[in-house]
């Protein structure tokens, strides 16, 4: 037990020595001794769409592989690829351990980057012309695409198109150029005047004076270029890059169909002088029910319809018009153009030939343009005369002639204008005038202003006036039960001429009215207001 004692009261004070010597040691070899601080989160878990995808030391290093993940996705690959992916990126700090590889995170990335694949976007061109849109998968589509329209109308392959970038546009724009594909020619070496008059010699001298010398030296028929020689797209055409659904971007057959072939559109028609509604229909193509049915002011065929009037028809064209211009060459023969005389102190409606015109013999170089087919315009731009024709000349009236109102106020017709079943004795089978019915004793009244040819009994018409107009028009009144002026009375335009009646050969009480130019018995419903 001493011993014990002692050997442990030795080791104690060892111990002790030992304690003092080893901080003595210390404070000379570690200058200073610092706390434990935490720097914060030094390792990173990726998750995407709520898995883990490994860890990484930073995180700009899960953007690089996120990054690297979608680029091998989307590789080799001319579409646009959607992928539907949350990403998220939990930190956490650590005093030991190390983030997983960087290529096992990729393949994880990579897995579930290809898993969550929700669309692939098609690149390809939109083709706008005016409104319309159509949607084609390639550049070269889009040039065969605009080239079919004018392969329509030239089919040498005469023109190409070139698709480039609008420079006024601040987006990537391209527009379509119609250009001439013109053969290489080969060039021959020839002395011209100014070569020539560069070499030494006596023409040197002159070399001032010919080079100021222009010779113009038209071209003969056989210089021209026949057939197409211009053509210009007649719509505005834009063209951008987009990427879109598969579904939304047409084969380019389907794409042809839809943009060249003609659909009926609606378009303007201006009535001119002369024209119909049956004249129009004819010359438009469509039925008169359906000029009707366009038209909330033409309720009928009998509708009026006046010069200046705009009418809503529809035409067959196609999406994508083209305009253009021919030469072609003319031999035969030709009519000079018309020459008015004007007389302003005749009515329009009167005319006189004072020359009858005669045909010519001429060569000529004629341009035409052309909208989709139809002739716009036409321009001799090269003419030799053979023999001259020529020309008719018409003297006609500037003043604007009279107008003629309804000669009373019963709107009822009975009988028109033209061929008609014969009732009774003594009734013409071609009506010469239109029949109002209306009650005996009724008013009539001039239907324009004039002076009285005839009044009183006639035969047939009974008693009956006659007016005659300045534009040359007469007009008639018959079967009237009395009569209210004389012979060579001059009258005013509604003025009352007498009462309706039932006299001379009639069915029944009515007003006979009847119009004549120039003798002729003309339909009063053209003429009337």
């Amino acid at each position: 037990m001493h011993l014990l004692s002692k050997y442990h009261k030795k080791c104690r004070i060892s111990y002790l020595w030992v304690s003092i010597a080893a901080v003595i040691i210390a404070a000379f070899l570690i200058p200073s001794v610092r706390r434990y601080h935490s720097e914060g989160n030094n390792i990173y878990t990726l998750m995407i769409n709520g898995h883990s995808m490994g860890t990484v030391d930073a995180p700009e290093d899960a953007d690089s592989i996120m990054l690297e993940a979608r680029r091998k996705v989307s590789a080799n690959k001319d579409n646009l690829v959607m992928i539907e992916a949350e990403s998220e990126l939990v930190g956490q700090e650590i005093l030991r351990g190390a983030s997983d590889d960087r290529g096992v995170v990729l393949a994880n990335v990579i897995k579930e980057y290809t898993s969550s694949v929700k669309e692939t976007m098609k690149r390809s061109y939109t083709v706008k012309i005016d409104e319309y849109m159509v949607n084609v998968s390639s550049l070269s589509d889009v040039t065969t695409l605009l080239e079919a329209s004018l392969n329509r109308y030239e089919t040498t392959n005469k023109f190409s198109v070139i698709m480039v970038p609008d420079t006024a546009r601040e987006l990537p724009v391209l527009v379509p150029v119609i250009k001439k594909n013109v053969e290489e020619e080969v060039e021959e070496e020839v002395i011209t005047a100014e070569n020539f008059l560069s070499q030494d010699g006596v023409f040197g001298a002159f070399s001032d004076v010919l080079e100021n010398i222009v010779v113009e030296i038209e071209p003969s028929f056989d210089d021209f270029d026949y057939g197409i020689t211009d053509m210009q797209f007649a719509n505005t055409v834009e063209v951008v890059e987009a990427y879109l659904p598969e579904n939304e971007v047409k084969t380019l057959d389907v794409a042809i169909d839809e943009v060249t072939k003609d659909k009926e559109q609606k378009t303007i028609y201006e009535v001119v002088s002369g024209d119909t509604l049956s004249g129009i229909s004819a010359k438009v193509g469509i039925s008169i029910d359906e000029i009707i049915a366009l038209n909330e002011a033409i309720t009928s065929a009998n509708s009026t319809i006046h010069v200046g009037d705009e009418l809503v028809i529809t035409v067959p064209k196609p999406e994508l018009s083209v305009a253009f211009d021919t030469l072609s060459y003319y031999e035969g023969t030709y009519e000079a153009d018309v020459i008015y005389v004007y007389n302003d102190d005749w009515y329009t409606t009167k005319e006189v030939i004072l020359q009858d015109p005669t045909s010519g013999y001429h060569k000529a170089v004629e341009k035409t343009s052309y909208l989709n087919g139809d002739i716009k315009s036409t321009e001799v731009i090269k003419e030799e005369i053979i023999v001259e024709a020529v020309p008719k000349i018409i003297e006609k009236g500037t003043k604007i002639p009279p107008t003629y109102i309804w000669p009373c106020s019963s709107w009822r017709i009975t009988s028109y204008f033209g061929y008609r079943t014969a009732t009774i004795r003594g009734m013409t089978s071609y009506h010469q005038a239109i029949d109002i019915a209306m009650p005996i004793g009724s008013g009539v009244w001039a239907s324009c202003g004039g002076t009285v040819a005839h009044a009183g009994w006639m035969s047939s018409y009974g008693y009956c006036v006659f007016i005659n107009h300045p534009d040359g028009r007469q007009t008639r009144y018959a079967h009237m039960s009395r009569v209210s002026v004389s012979a060579g009375q001059t009258v005013a335009q509604g003025q009352k001429i007498g009462l309706s009646g039932n006299t001379g050969v009639s069915t029944g009480p009515h007003l006979h009215f009847e119009m004549r130019m120039n003798g002729r018995a003309v339909n009063p419903l053209n003429v009337v207001q």
